[in-house]
């Protein structure tokens, strides 16, 4: 039996999707083309535009549709520096790489000051420090950025959004929030949650690989990051991946639709991983806040245990018995040093397990079996 735990690298293509990239392949044409087929495909993906942008409660103009969740991030990053005119950008050392590579760049190409909200072992920001910050360069009247995920995709640590982005616009403060964790999977209401940037990757909640939207509020001057052609209203250039935006599209219905009845049963099952797991490992400790459901994402859960982890083999072992996790980002799979994330948090190290709305209990007993056959062997 294989067991599927790296729901938070992706998830896997759902029903609904494939139907209606398959229906989406019947319509060819160009949809930048005004003749009949050029509009057919434009249909697609602007009813696709529309209800998101309906279920964000923001304006479809808002949506740019690009190749994934970290060219949204790289194009909200760079802009905000070179259309916007931010000089500070306030960030964390455990934000995905997707934040973290370009923020290097940035700052090492002197584009702009760059400094690190402090966090505690448990990945908490002090945002106290923050807002005195802010202050600050709003009284000397330079711009600045505040960049920091919704939640983390290996902890599952949330950050309340809305105070976030209450705080930063208390202080003129632009506010960019890597939301692929969440999207389509937590309330986000982008007339309440006045975040200024935010990004999605359907591969996160059941839609195909390779394609996703950037959120850009209304108002805030920004430029392409790909040139080429008028696509995306000028936003994005290269020809639209219908297909993939169709399949996006019915994920995001999907999942917004019932995710009351999803936020029920996957917390459900991450609560009963949790007490399965402190049940037979009394000594299990759980990084960041992954452990405590109120704080975390319903998702995600991430254990470290000094005998199951001791040799480094666990995520290796697990494989082998058709369990598929992760040590940490899958994005940053094969990179030598370890997780990032844990090694700023002073972590001995940890096992990030991730459900969908397909895990299921039985599939939890099956994993503590199987961890408990490999303690046993150690």
């Amino acid at each position: 039996m294989s067991i599927y735990f790296d729901n938070a690298a992706t998830t896997p293509i759902s029903q609904e999707a494939k139907t209606a990239m398959v229906a989406a392949m019947e319509n060819f044409g160009n949809p930048s083309s005004t003749h009949a087929e050029g509009r057919k495909a434009k249909a697609i993906v602007e009813t696709v535009r529309k209800g998101i942008a309906s279920r964000l409660n923001c304006s479809p103009s808002e949506i740019t549709f690009t190749g994934g969740g970290t060219e949204a991030d790289n194009w909200a990053l760079i802009s905000a520096v070179k259309d916007c005119g931010v000089k500070h950008l306030y960030t964390s050392v455990i934000e995905h790489h997707a934040v973290s590579h370009v923020v290097e760049y940035l700052d090492q190409n002197g584009m702009c000051k760059v400094q690190y909200i402090p966090h505690d072992d448990h990945g908490i920001h002090d945002l106290k420090w923050l807002e005195l910050e802010l202050k600050s360069k709003a009284l000397l009247g330079e711009k600045a950025m505040v960049s920091l995920m919704h939640a983390n995709n290996e902890i599952g640590n949330i950050i309340d959004l809305q105070n976030l982005s209450e705080l930063c616009q208390s202080h003129g403060a632009y506010l960019h929030s890597d939301t692929v964790q969440t999207m389509a999977h937590l309330p986000l209401d982008f007339s309440k949650i006045r975040v200024d940037f935010a990004a999605c990757s359907g591969h996160k909640f059941h839609g195909p690989k390779g394609v996703g939207f950037a959120f850009v509020r209304q108002g805030v001057l920004s430029k392409p990051l790909i040139r080429g052609g008028a696509q995306e209203r000028g936003a994005r250039a290269g020809t639209e991946n219908v297909i993939g935006i169709a399949g996006l599209g019915a994920a995001f219905n999907m999942c917004v639709d019932d995710m009351a009845n999803d936020i029920l049963k996957v917390t459900g099952v991450k609560n009963y991983a949790i007490l399965k797991l402190k049940s037979e490992f009394p000594e299990i400790k759980f990084n960041g806040l992954s452990g405590d459901v109120e704080k975390s994402l319903y998702t995600v859960l991430n254990f470290y245990h000094h005998k199951l982890h001791e040799n480094g083999m666990l995520n290796f072992q697990l494989d082998i018995n058709g369990v598929h996790c992760s040590g940490g980002s899958a994005c940053s799979s094969g990179a030598v040093g370890g997780s990032h994330v844990l090694n700023a948090l002073n972590s001995s190290g940890g096992t990030r397990i991730s459900f969908s709305r397909y895990t299921t209990k039985s599939e939890v007993d099956l994993f503590v079996q199987i961890l408990q056959k490999i303690k046993s062997d150690i």
